[in-house]
């Protein structure tokens, strides 16, 4: 999108991986670009920004997002917090009862069940709401709890379990089936577009279940143009994707320049909170090791597909077993790309990312619904969780980002958690793998350095130096956690304003 030139005044630019100008400074920006910095740049006419002796940065990233999941949490019931399927089923009671539409669904997100002391059955969910549609999602997205009237209205087989995994993932494109159960779209991204420039992000990639490439080719043309955003597509889409000949960093048709292709997605493997991330160990007083969702050989067939017709990948591994097999299927195919998530790691497929050029695309901020659950589960696998540290010094590029709606669309949250790793008053845990704030910045800009002449004009401005707490984790967490946003602009247009 095209925007005018503009000067911001006054700003003092964050160092971002190489040295920034000592004080505050003014910089031009022209057709997308950073053009000139210097103190006290002559008055060129453009539309004047006074930073005010604020702190510049790249703008922010968050490299995996399920943006139509994300946008319909505004109006989804929240059953976050429960501890027991008792703690749901009161909470879905009570809605149903203080409901005035008795035709809609409900539709709510947020339990994690593998901590409970009693598996979730259909037959509880019908005696609390027998008469409409109750549809939840857990809140790592990788089961679904639904009522009879829910399945039947989807032509489900009836049954008394939540569905998890592959079959769960067929069901998210069905629920627009059901009377109520998603609010208008557009009104949905518009707020959710509205919060992430108030974060500071200028980019997402979007790994939504359904194709994301055709939604935003659909969006941005109605003015959801206020980040960029790279569509991925799952195995399902990839046939249409290589018919349509889009390439990895093509722009998407009708996406105005805001919209590329992005990677093939792939979910290898479960999550922790479903109790089927794949693992080389069995969970804690458990039989299970975790599900494997797609076959070793059916992961190296679709990556050197994937190759052959110049995409990237996408790899969702969380448990150590999956991340092994993955790393087997980058080496195999030489397909570039990242592994999504690697959350539990053996320390040696460290060293193997390294060296293959793997990225790692880890979402910090889920260590903090994750922390208790890996202990009982996980017990004595601390040090091999969200090893940040590791991959940091053994040079594997990390990117950032949420897994929204797992954790909140906020780089800044995800910050926090990789450089104070505690949201309450215990310690870090696993502290030897936290990292510093100017290495979770630099994993949170999309590879952009320290903005100077030649940077895209994709900027945030914010109230306080982000490095400045750098010695100690808890202040620095704490001044991530609540950083004040002023300014985001996006190609040059600002896109949030709160000067």
């Amino acid at each position: 999108m095209q925007s005018e030139p503009l000067t911001i005044r006054a700003a003092r630019i964050v160092p971002v991986g190489r040295p920034a100008p000592s004080g505050a400074v003014d910089l031009h920006l022209e057709d997308g670009r950073v053009v000139e910095v210097g103190k006290a740049l002559p008055d060129r006419g453009f539309r004047q920004v006074d930073a005010g002796g604020r702190w510049l940065t790249p703008g922010l990233w968050d490299h995996h997002v399920h943006m139509t999941q994300w946008a319909h949490t505004l109006s989804r019931l929240d059953v976050s917090a429960s501890a027991c399927p008792d703690d749901v089923v009161r909470i879905v009671r009570a809605h149903d009862r203080a409901s005035g539409d008795r035709h809609s669904s409900i539709v709510g997100f947020g339990y994690r069940s593998a901590g409970w002391p009693a598996a979730p059955t259909v037959r509880e969910l019908d005696e609390a709401v027998p008469d409409r549609p109750v549809v939840l999602i857990s809140g790592d997205a990788h089961n679904g709890w639904l009522n009879s009237t829910a399945l039947r209205l989807l032509d489900l087989p009836l049954r008394d379990t939540p569905i998890s995994e592959n079959a769960w993932f067929d069901v998210f494109p069905l629920l627009a089936a059901l009377p109520g159960a998603e609010p208008d779209p557009v009104q949905a991204y518009r707020a959710v577009l509205r919060n992430a420039a108030s974060k500071g992000v200028v980019g997402i990639t979007d790994m939504e279940f359904e194709s994301s490439v055709a939604t935003w080719g659909r969006m941005v043309p109605l003015g959801l143009d206020t980040l960029r955003v790279r569509a991925s597509t799952y195995l399902y889409g990839l046939d249409t994707t290589i018919a349509a000949g889009l390439r990895t960093g093509d722009a998407v048709p009708g996406g105005a320049g805001m919209a590329t292709m992005g990677p093939l997605k792939i979910i290898a493997d479960g999550s922790l909170g479903t109790m089927t991330a794949l693992c080389c160990a069995p969970y804690a007083g458990h039989a299970t090791r975790g599900t494997c969702n797609v076959s070793p050989e059916e992961l190296l067939q679709a990556l050197r597909t994937a190759r052959a017709h110049g995409l990237d990948a996408a790899v969702h591994a969380i448990g150590d077993a999956a991340a092994t097999m993955v790393l087997d299927a980058f080496r195999d195919s030489g397909i570039r790309g990242s592994i999504e998530h690697a959350q539990l790691l053996d320390p040696t497929d460290i060293t193997r990312m390294a060296a293959l050029g793997v990225r790692a695309s880890v979402q910090p901020a889920q260590l903090y619904d994750d922390r208790d659950l890996s202990d009982q589960l996980w017990p004595g696998c601390a040090d091999r969780s969200f090893m940040l540290r590791s991959m940091v010094d053994a040079g594997v590029q990390l990117r950032m980002g949420s897994d929204a709606p797992v954790a909140p669309l906020d780089p800044w949250l995800a910050m926090a958690a990789a450089v104070h790793r505690s949201a309450d008053t215990r310690g870090p845990w696993g502290a030897a793998q936290a990292i510093t704030p100017a290495e979770a910045l630099a994993a949170s800009t999309d590879g952009q350095r320290t903005v100077a002449v030649g940077s895209p004009a994709d900027l945030v401005l914010v109230d306080a130096d982000p490095l400045a707490a750098a010695g100690d984790s808890a202040v620095a967490g704490h001044a991530l956690r609540t950083m004040g946003v002023a300014a985001t602009l996006v190609g040059g247009r600002v896109v949030h304003d709160a000067l």
